[in-house]
Formats: C-alpha cells, structure tokens, sequence
C-alpha cells in the first residue's frame, strides 16, 4: 500500500485534525483522552491524525512544531487553526464546527 503524503492527508473535504505529541511529554497523555473523546462525538465529520514528533521530525520542523503538544486543524489543503498546549473539547469543536 502506497504511503499518503501529507498533502494528500490533509487535502480532502473533511477537516484533519494533527495533534503532534511525543511519548515523553506529560501534557500529551493528558491530552490523549479529550481527543479521542472528541473523535467518538463527531465521527465522519473529521479525522484525527496523531503523528510522534521524535518519528517524524521532517514533517514536524517543516511546519515549525516547536512545543508539545500542539494541534493543527487543516481543511482543504488549508491550516485552519493551530494552538499549542492542551485544548479545551469546545475550543476544538467550535473550530471544527466553522469547517462543516
């Protein structure tokens, strides 16, 4: 199976949500649950890509990731929002909400 680029990931109608992590950071355990929380509650309606930063670094300094963890919503090849930190599921659902 061919592997999707990045582009093609985040290229499609339905939003992209990239939570950038690393397994030695605190705050992103934390964070786990309320993303998965947020998936279950709307489905179809966006997708949730996790990527490690210490495995995918290419990608992680070509978009500036500098803190963990930190979230980017992209829609249609566009970067719709990006925040560092822990997100509040409302926080993260207004903005999903803006995309649909």
């Amino acid at each position: 199976m061919a592997q999707t680029s990045f582009q093609d990931l985040i290229n499609g109608d339905v939003p992209v949500l990239i939570d950038f992590h690393a397994t030695w950071c605190g705050p992103c355990h934390a964070y786990s649950p309320i993303l998965k929380q947020l998936k279950e509650d709307l489905g179809d309606k966006m997708r949730l890509v996790k990527i490690d930063v210490d495995r995918n670094p290419d990608i992680t300094q070509k978009l500036g990731v500098q803190a963990m963890p930190t979230t980017m919503i992209f829609h249609r090849g566009e970067l719709k929002f990006r925040a560092a930190g822990v997100q509040s599921p409302q926080t993260l659902k207004d903005e999903l909400a803006k995309l649909n």
